[in-house]
């Protein structure tokens, strides 16, 4: 496996990644967005994405899907950014902390920084990771 940018070729796997219905075209245009692609000699096998932007305090992860061993991969090029510019690196996810997306945050560092904003009504938990 390996990753590598997203392109607008890429819209269509990481639609079908996403655990949400996402305007995926829109989210490569206006987001960092890395891709982790199977090492099968075709680079169109997409298997996990990951979005983020920087804000003046954080790198904020905003959508991520793929299974625990693409998503080890995937966060290396936001933390690797974040150390080169000396923030954190914040990712919210549902509170109750039972998905694999979590477990591999865990794996990876991220530590619980308390509670996140409300979706839909449902409650979060902030993950953070410091360099």
């Amino acid at each position: 496996m390996h990753v590598r940018d997203a392109t607008a070729g890429d819209t269509a796997a990481v639609a079908g990644l996403a655990a949400a219905d996402i305007d995926a075209a829109r989210l490569i245009r206006d987001r960092t967005v890395q891709v982790a692609v199977a090492d099968d000699g075709d680079d169109e096998d997409v298997i996990g994405f990951l979005s983020y932007e920087t804000g003046r305090d954080a790198v904020h992860i905003t959508r991520i899907a793929g299974d625990a061993e693409a998503i080890e991969a995937l966060l290396d090029p936001p933390q690797t950014f974040a150390t080169r510019e000396t923030l954190p690196v914040e990712v919210v996810r549902p509170a109750n902390g039972t998905d694999d997306i979590t477990a591999a945050l865990v794996a990876a560092s991220f530590e619980s920084a308390g509670p996140g904003p409300v979706f839909a009504g449902e409650p979060t938990t902030r993950y953070r990771w410091e360099p």
